[in-house]
């Protein structure tokens, strides 16, 4: 039932989608189909990823009333209760975020799995009226062949995974008490996310294919244009007052 759910829903649509852009590309370039699609993608996911940007750098907005409902010396219940009209009053979410995260995994892992799995268009995937395209050319702009590792875009992915992370909201880390293990905790993800998972990307992007490394730098920047234009569009996020 799930890999019907899966095949259906999202791995033979983005295929599908995929075959149909390399057939009118001049030339059937595969780099520039994937770029397309990702963009595309991301693009049917703006709504939501911008959603879970504004409402992280909402809460750090709050941050620093947060932590002075930590500190007023309240019950435990009469903090919760300040922490809960607060959020009511600037309309924020602590969850939202990691919701809207977990709501985009499936689509993302899909996409993933069509540069991984679908490339050659063999597999019996493609719908009745999407003919298999004729010219399958690997050479992204007739230079980098994305069929193979590549060196080159696998490091291009890491250091736009290090730019994204860096531009993303930075943690309401202040609301958790210093020393404790909610603290280092967060302050260890936030290092870990920032400075250690843009080799892991580089890694994964240099043992599978030029293909995936292309697809997650398109993503990367995508991102970071995204959060950037968020960043600027202060309006967006209510001030706290």
């Amino acid at each position: 039932m799930l890999k019907i759910v899966w095949d259906t829903i999202l791995y033979k649509p983005l295929v599908n989608v995929l075959a149909f852009l390399v057939a009118i590309i001049p030339g059937g370039d595969i780099g520039i189909a994937i770029i397309i699609l990702t963009l595309l993608v991301k693009a049917v996911l703006y709504p939501l990823s911008q959603r879970s940007i504004e409402g992280q750098a909402k809460m750090s907005l709050l941050t620093p009333e947060l932590s002075k409902i930590k500190k007023s010396g309240a019950s435990k219940e009469e903090q919760a209760k300040q922490t809960f009209e607060l959020y009511k009053k600037h309309k924020a979410n602590p969850f939202s975020g990691c919701l809207l995260v977990l709501i985009q995994i499936p689509i993302i892992f899909a996409l993933y799995f069509v540069f991984l799995k679908g490339l050659k268009f063999d597999n019996g995937v493609l719908y009745s009226f999407v003919a298999s395209p004729e010219n399958l050319n690997m050479h992204f702009l007739g230079v980098l062949d994305i069929g193979q590792k590549s060196i080159l875009l696998a490091l291009l992915a890491g250091i736009s995974q290090y730019f994204q992370a860096h531009f993303m909201p930075k943690p309401a880390l202040s609301t958790a008490e210093p020393g404790t293990f909610a603290e280092s905790f967060g302050k260890s993800m936030h290092m870990q996310m920032k400075y250690v998972f843009p080799f892991i990307v580089a890694f994964i992007a240099y043992s599978v294919s030029g293909a995936v490394a292309l697809y997650w730098i398109t993503s990367n920047i995508f991102s970071i244009c995204q959060q950037i234009y968020a960043q600027k569009k202060k309006h967006l996020i209510p001030e706290v007052k």
